[in-house]
């Protein structure tokens, strides 16, 4: 036979020539074991995938919202709530965030007070009366008195000037990717829109943030990282540095405690921030209440102030968590934290494939505030387009949907100082201007976008919610967590 027509594999697994008896027992017992190995190693990589299969898939939940609608915080609560041992790890570190967030609050009083004092130093047309600019009789035009500013006023702000120092410093602290966010005038809620951003209509939100893929756990592993370096080099130097740094910074801020306390309780202070429509009490990150407490060189932060703190991070943050507590010990859940500017909700799309569910936050505080980015829009208006839209989206249709009408406590404020809702939204009529008339109002709205604009018919989860109430929040995200494992575990096909 011409061997060319022989298969090659035939002639390679073909007996040697001349082999002896013991050579082909000693092959043969060679072929067998190379086959027994290789048998082990398919059962080994079968084992694998199928402990792959049964292994738990993580709950991945998507946080949305337009921005400061209480996304982080919510974010936060999760990890108090079930991931204690990962909080208390990281609590410490939100001390200088806290500082910054109080710092920031008195420099922001010190800029307005700047330009009031030199506003009101100068003659102006709008004053009628007296022409003796010191007679408390001096009235504006609007008929409210001129504000009077003293020397105190004058004294309080040279006393109060290192705390710009301290701002520029702690920003510094968390890296070069520190930047100021720039939002721009889109004409759409929508999270996925085509439209195009108005450059003409783009401004600065002058707030510090952070931008990085996992939000404040990045800002304090650089801070970290930096002390970690420092003492591996063995520099005692850098070390003494880092920590004196620390130091000062704390004994800065509080040797500023009473002159701090003194410009928010200034009565003349306080009614340029009313006449000027400024609440800072009601904003993300408010501390200048808590100066007493704070502002100590031995401050450690308590959990309620890490879940108030600001610390504003741009694009999407993923975070992950192994529960400890619940009804899902051991399991992994990722949770996602989005930016909410108008200009960045086109990010949220691709992460709309894969959720097991979403919980939108609505801030029903805000119905008589505008956005940020666009001070033509109303702020509940826009949480009610936004929430069509995801209620709208084909993707999400079997995505179960939980919102989050939060802020509560900050309507109830609203509502007890005689702010009246039909103000600015003229349908909530002739109801009354309490705060479960308004909840009631508030969730039918949202239950009738739901039912209109969803695919396919689903059931409307509503919580009614003030996440800064670390309380009242874990028994919230307890139901939450049961509802969500529920459908999780249908989804796997496990009920």
């Amino acid at each position: 036979m011409n061997t060319a027509d022989i298969d090659p594999l035939t002639l390679a697994i073909a007996p040697p020539p001349n082999e002896t008896a013991q050579e082909r027992a000693e092959r043969e017992y060679a072929e067998a074991e190379a086959l027994r190995i290789s048998n082990e190693i398919d059962e080994q990589l079968r084992r694998e995938k199928e402990g792959e299969k049964k292994k738990k898939r993580p709950v991945k939940l998507l946080l949305l919202g337009q921005s400061e609608s209480g996304k982080t915080a919510t974010l936060k609560n999760f990890q108090l709530t079930y991931a204690k041992r990962e909080w208390m790890a990281e609590r410490n570190n939100w001390r200088a965030v806290i500082f910054l967030n109080l710092v920031r609050n008195v420099n922001y009083i010190l800029d307005m007070l700047t330009r009031e004092m030199a506003a009101a130093s100068l003659p102006s047309p709008e004053y009628v009366g007296s022409s003796d600019e010191s007679s408390e009789d001096v009235q504006l035009s609007s008929g409210k008195p001129r504000l009077k500013f003293k020397e105190k006023h004058r004294l309080l702000k040279l006393r109060l000037g290192p705390l710009r120092r301290i701002q520029t410093d702690l920003e510094r602290r968390f890296g070069a990717t520190a930047l100021e966010p720039q939002s721009t005038s889109v004409m759409t809620a929508a999270p996925f829109s085509e439209s195009e951003e108005s450059e003409s209509n783009r401004r600065v939100l002058k707030e510090f943030s952070i931008n990085s893929s996992n939000g404040w756990k990045s800002a304090f592993e650089k801070i970290r990282a930096m002390r970690a370096a420092a003492r591996a080099d063995g520099d005692a130097a850098a070390v003494r540095r880092i920590q004196d740094s620390d130091d000062e910074i704390a004994d800065v801020i509080a040797g500023c405690r009473d002159d701090m306390k003194a410009i928010w309780e200034d009565s003349t202070v306080r009614e340029m921030l009313s006449r000027s429509k400024t609440r800072l009490e009601d904003s993300a990150g408010f501390f200048i209440n808590d100066v007493e407490r704070i502002a100590v060189s031995n401050y450690e932060p308590t959990d309620d102030d890490v879940i108030r703190a600001r610390l504003r991070t741009l694009g999407v943050q993923e975070y992950k968590f192994i529960f400890e507590l619940g009804r899902t010990v051991g399991q992994e859940w990722r949770l996602y934290d989005v930016g909410g500017t108008r200009s960045s909700r086109a990010a949220w799309y691709p992460y709309f494939d894969d959720v097991n569910a979403i919980i939108f936050l609505a801030p029903i505080s805000c119905f008589d505030e505008k956005l940020a980015e666009d001070r033509r829009v109303n702020r509940l208006e826009d949480s009610f387009l936004l929430w069509r839209s995801v209620c709208a989206c084909k993707l999400l249709s079997r995505t179960q949907l939980i919102l989050f009408l939060n802020k509560c406590d900050l309507l109830q404020a609203k509502l007890q100082r005689g702010v009246r809702i039909r103000d600015s939204v003229p349908s909530f009529g002739d109801r009354r201007n309490e705060i479960s008339a308004a909840t009631r109002y508030f969730q039918q709205h949202f239950r009738e976008i739901l039912k209109q604009y969803s695919p396919v018919q689903r059931t409307f989860f509503v919580h009614l919610t003030s996440v800064i109430d670390t309380r009242s929040t874990a028994a919230t995200l307890g139901a939450v967590e049961e509802s969500i494992l529920r459908d999780h575990l249908r989804r796997a096909d496990l009920m």
